[in-house]
């Protein structure tokens, strides 16, 4: 998986907005639209044209476990759902918008609520 994101780059515009809803047969973004989004990401996550991933190491399971928690809970305010894997010592976040078959803005928006909770 290539990593489009540009480290060292500050707190996201994106976090200010919230997700919409995507109907189903909507277009996925032009790989020019998600490598300027992706600037505007945390370094961590890896981006390619299908899907977002971060994975985050925690102490222990409920270390992972309380994060993914957070990050549900956010997600279902925001009505954009990511995949979750939690196990000792790991959280790993997957964001893609199936309606879309592939990356939205929807997906960013995510990512940088995710970025703004600060991390287990």
């Amino acid at each position: 998986m290539r990593d489009l994101a540009t480290p060292g780059q500050g707190p996201s515009g994106l976090a200010r907005e919230r997700c919409q809803p995507v109907r189903p047969g909507t277009s996925a973004m032009s790989h020019f639209d998600i490598e300027e989004l992706a600037d505007e990401l945390d370094p961590d996550w890896h981006v390619n044209d299908d899907l977002i991933r971060r994975e985050y190491v925690t102490r222990d399971f409920g270390e992972a476990f309380a994060f993914a928690t957070r990050i549900a809970l956010l997600a279902e305010g925001q009505g954009h759902h990511p995949e979750m894997t939690v196990s000792w010592g790991r959280l790993v976040v997957t964001l893609s918008t199936h309606a879309a078959r592939g990356l939205t803005r929807n997906d960013f928006i995510l990512a940088a609520h995710i970025d703004a909770l600060g991390g287990p």
